[in-house]
């Protein structure tokens, strides 16, 4: 251990920082994160304006496995005002835009929490962004290829043969985002998990001790979040949370023991 951190541990107080480097004051991270903060909702606003330029053809391309679930002739969806379908396309502009920039506003978090970080930490950057987005974005497809194509089926299923559907825009737009999300925020647990243990909030011990109580509320999360009740799209929502939590494990066993090895090259 260095001398000015020997001292400081005998005296109680925190170890000065590394050398090169300067401890930012409350107010700077305050500045810090409002320039991430402007510069990640511009990136949004970006995506908004192209997302909403194609935005009928994206709500269309969305909605195709709700009318694909629909009887032959019924193949239509509804708005109820006049304003209707232009909140439809301006909602899916709003999503587009933050579905392309997922990227540039996951970089933006990093750099904002990157100085309270070791170098060998900062390194991550690249993977954290890559990863991040792409199981977000595998999660998004997911629940289009996937799920949607089991779900909407038997939720029409549930009504009866004798049963028409009068389904509305704005309602089935709401539902798919809803479950594009939901699925997308589930395929990003291993990040979340290895960002958490980054910081020192969970350990790999600590995950695999409660590995069984975290399967039983993955579960019962699925079936909250499922739309329809039966077995096999609730183990569609459950099966990747549990397996995801698994990956999340060796993430945060891999991300500890860069820590720890980070932190025995500062002591030293």
């Amino acid at each position: 251990m260095s001398e000015p951190a020997e001292t400081a541990a005998a005296e109680g107080t925190d170890p000065p920082p590394p050398e090169g480097e300067v401890r930012a004051t409350f107010f700077d991270h305050l500045k810090e994160l409002r320039i991430r903060l402007v510069r990640a909702l511009l990136g949004v606003a970006v995506g908004v304006a192209v997302a909403g330029w194609f935005s009928e053809r994206l709500f269309r391309w969305v909605m195709q496995p709700v009318l694909d679930s629909l009887p032959e002739g019924q193949r239509a969806l509804n708005y109820t005002s006049s304003l209707e379908p232009f909140m439809v396309y301006l909602k899916v502009a709003l999503y587009g835009g933050l579905f392309l920039a997922a990227p540039w506003v996951l970089f933006q978090l990093w750099l904002f929490i990157a100085p309270g970080l070791y170098k060998k930490e900062k390194t991550l950057v690249i993977p954290f962004v890559a990863i991040g987005t792409l199981l977000f974005y595998c999660g998004v497809a997911f629940t289009y290829f996937v799920v949607m194509p089991f779900a909407f089926p038997a939720l029409a299923s549930i009504a009866g043969p004798d049963m028409k559907p009068i389904l509305t825009m704005r309602e089935q737009l709401t539902l798919v985002l809803a479950m594009m999300l939901g699925f997308g925020v589930v395929f990003e647990i291993p990040v979340i998990i290895a960002f958490l243990s980054m910081i020192g909030l969970v350990t790999p011990e600590f995950l695999s001790k409660y590995r069984r109580h975290a399967a039983i509320v993955n579960v019962i999360l699925a079936a909250i979040l499922t739309p329809t009740g039966d077995p096999l799209n609730l183990f569609l929502m459950a099966a990747p949370m549990i397996v995801f939590y698994e990956v999340g494990i060796i993430a945060a066993r891999i991300v500890g023991k860069k820590r720890k090895a980070a932190e025995a090259a500062t002591a030293s």
